[in-house]
């Protein structure tokens, strides 16, 4: 008789799970170690790196790092690209070319390409695979090829406080205030006011803040939940730890229940 597929024996199961521990825990080790932060550079020499910031391993592409200053507490995903300079190993003067502010967050696979000046400002979260950049293909001349025709360059400065949605791109030139959100996959260009929503491509605003009216148009979902007074960070975390011991436990449990024999197995 055929052997059945979906049954194993006890010790290649066994097997199974001490090589998927093992390779997790290495490709754990690896993360960590590649890890770049002020006390742990590697072979990334920034400008400036503050206490606390740390760029997720494995980084992506990063050059010109001497004109680049990350504020304290970034943090700074997988696959993020950072680049200071049309090209490696260019002189680009006394001043830095890219700053991020203190609690920067650029999620996995962003990309901020800066040829002149980009200055992200405190706590602004961008979410996964946002770019910014600032400097545009020019396609003046028609018989050209677009990709060798000199690019036009302006500075972008994106305010404190901002949330950038997923696949957002920030375009030369832009200027966003404090405090906006771009919704995800938007396109941005020019400037956008304090406390604006923008969406779309080319975006614009959708919700502003009036200080007499409020969010105009109102907003549909209720606000938030506050955290009590007195609720101190160790008690979340403990919270928290309860929330994924019990996930654990269940995770274990179908896990050995799968380990017996699959026609004992029930829903």
């Amino acid at each position: 008789m055929p052997k059945n597929r979906n049954t194993s024996c006890p010790l290649s199961r066994w097997r199974r799970r001490v090589l998927s521990r093992a390779v997790h825990r290495g490709w754990a080790w690896v993360q960590e170690a590649g890890a770049v932060t002020a006390q742990h550079p590697g072979r990334l020499r920034f400008g400036r790196i503050g206490t606390g910031t740390r760029l997720a391993f494995p980084q992506g592409t990063v050059f010109g790092e001497p004109w680049i200053e990350l504020g304290d507490h970034c943090v700074i995903g997988e696959q993020v690209t950072l680049t200071a300079g049309l090209m490696p190993d260019l002189d680009l003067g006394a001043d830095p070319i890219l700053t991020l502010g203190d609690g920067v967050v650029l999620g996995r696979g962003s990309h901020v390409v800066a040829d002149t000046t980009v200055t992200i400002g405190s706590d602004t979260y961008c979410g996964p695979y946002v770019y910014v950049t600032s400097t545009n293909h020019s396609y003046d001349d028609p018989h050209e090829p677009v990709g060798k025709q000199w690019p036009r360059m302006e500075p972008v400065v994106i305010g404190p406080g901002c949330w950038i949605g997923t696949g957002a791109v920030i375009l030369p030139g832009a200027r966003l205030g404090r405090n906006v959100v771009v919704a995800a996959g938007a396109v941005v260009r020019g400037t956008v006011p304090d406390h604006a929503v923008v969406a779309g491509a080319p975006a614009r605003v959708v919700r502003s803040w009036d200080p007499e009216k409020g969010w105009q148009p109102p907003l549909r979902t209720p606000a938030p939940v506050p955290i009590p007074d007195g609720v101190t960070p160790e008690q979340l975390l403990a919270v928290a730890d309860l929330a994924d011991e019990g996930t654990s436990r269940m995770d274990d449990r179908d896990a050995s229940r799968m380990d017996g024999d699959p026609s004992r197995v029930t829903g």
